[in-house]
């Protein structure tokens, strides 16, 4: 980490910084709500299913929020945007502590998606069009070790509120802090400029701008590249968020492990989770997009059937955590900048944001199937077959793209491809 580091300017490591806290906070915010899942079981009589379909609903309106924000930011600037998801989600979260029933959350919850497709779409691109092409893998995949920190953050946080505060009181609590990421945005405002590759093509186009239009990235030259790499995020997104919805519930009522064993199993979850972002940026760079992808996916089918099928007891359980963890982030570490390098810079943000959570809404119908799958075999069953499924479609897409390591994003069009 050092070495990419170090090369980096005063406003690459500003920018760096702030797409990494901004992405963690996001989980932070996103994952409070994986964590209540069992508190609101218990308090509301809440089933699987609506505990699906809240997961799924939030993964849906990100797909819709990642597109919206990349078309505004392909208009009017990354910075901006940025800044305007951040508050969004920060503010949808504090809102969902004062609702009352699964449709009131079910609202909340879904507006709040918008801003949180919204912010990676749009941080993804602001950091793949700051940094050089040589580092930019491992740069972008360091970003994505802020979603370990978020989600570490708020298993702490639900940890001591669960156990200091009566239950009722205590998730309400958990999603007031959710406003504390709205905070970021005032250190943005003052130090944060615009990617230096979106700002020169502005300047390019100054004398007759052409905006991007709503449906370009459905244009004959774009269409086959969207749609590959859309079908490759719902293969990321999709197994990844069936393990990371239901996880905690997997533990705490399949597993039947108590608060404190459950904990433990997700800090060893999230710390592979931190080093699989730094893998995927290493391996991504050294090896290739295509080859990194297809080998962790296949990886990642193995160890889910042993995770989910297998006899382990707690301690392997615990153990096996930490590849679980690495494996997940190795996939998705890998999609900010592999997106960044497929598009050209007028369509960029807007396809990364369609593309990214797209992918998301697709795969985010996973999470919901479990819960129905989960009320018919054991929960357990439902999760690894789901998972597994959709890592198949990381190892076919991945074959089916481009090899984009190392492409210069100011050059870059369609025809590339």
């Amino acid at each position: 980490m050092a070495g990419w580091y170090k090369e980096m300017n005063v406003r690459e490591r500003r920018t760096f910084w702030a797409c990494l806290s901004g992405w963690g906070l996001d989980a932070m915010d996103t994952q409070m709500f994986a964590l209540t899942i069992p508190t609101l079981i218990a308090l509301w009589g809440m089933s699987k299913s609506e505990a699906g379909i809240l997961s799924t609903a939030v993964l849906v309106m990100a797909a819709l929020g990642g597109w919206i924000a990349g078309l505004l930011a392909d208009r009017i600037g990354r910075v901006r945007v940025l800044q305007i998801t951040i508050v969004w989600f920060s503010v949808f979260t504090f809102l969902s502590g004062l609702t009352n029933s699964f449709w009131e959350l079910l609202a909340a919850r879904s507006i709040q998606g918008l801003g949180f497709g919204g912010e990676w779409a749009v941080g993804a691109v602001l950091i793949s069009e700051t940094i050089s092409p040589g580092v930019r893998g491992r740069v972008v995949g360091a970003v994505q070790a802020g979603w370990a920190l978020g989600y570490g953050l708020a298993v702490l946080l639900s940890y001591v509120l669960f156990t200091q505060l009566p239950q009722d009181v205590g998730w309400r609590v958990f999603f007031f802090l959710g406003l504390l990421p709205a905070i970021l945005v005032l250190w943005i405002r003052r130090n944060i400029s615009e990617a230096p590759i979106f700002a020169e093509d502005q300047r390019s186009g100054a004398a007759a701008p052409e905006r991007a239009k709503l449906w370009e990235i459905f244009s004959p030259e774009a269409l086959p590249t969207t749609i590959k790499a859309t079908l490759l995020t719902t293969g990321i997104y999709g197994g990844n968020y069936v393990m990371i919805s239901w996880l905690p519930s997997y533990l705490r009522l399949s597993l039947h492990l108590p608060t404190g064993n459950a904990s433990l199993y997700l800090a060893v979850n999230i710390c592979g989770s931190f080093c699989g972002a730094f893998l995927n940026g290493w391996m991504a760079d050294r090896f290739g997009r295509r080859k990194t992808f297809i080998s962790i996916a296949l990886l990642q089918i193995v160890m889910v059937a042993i995770y989910t099928g297998a006899p382990i007891g707690a301690e392997i359980t615990i153990a096996l955590g930490f590849v679980l963890g690495l494996l997940q982030s190795g996939t998705s570490a890998g999609t900010g900048a592999f997106l960044a390098e497929l598009f050209p810079t007028r369509i960029r943000a807007s396809a990364q944001g369609f593309c990214g959570n797209g992918g998301r809404a697709l795969g985010a119908v996973l999470p919901a199937l479990v819960g129905y799958l989960s009320e018919r075999m054991p929960l357990g069953t439902a999760m690894g077959f789901c998972a597994a499924s959709s890592y198949l479609l990381i190892v076919l897409f991945a074959a089916l793209l481009p090899e984009t390591r190392g492409r210069d994003l100011r050059a870059l069009s369609m025809a590339a491809d």
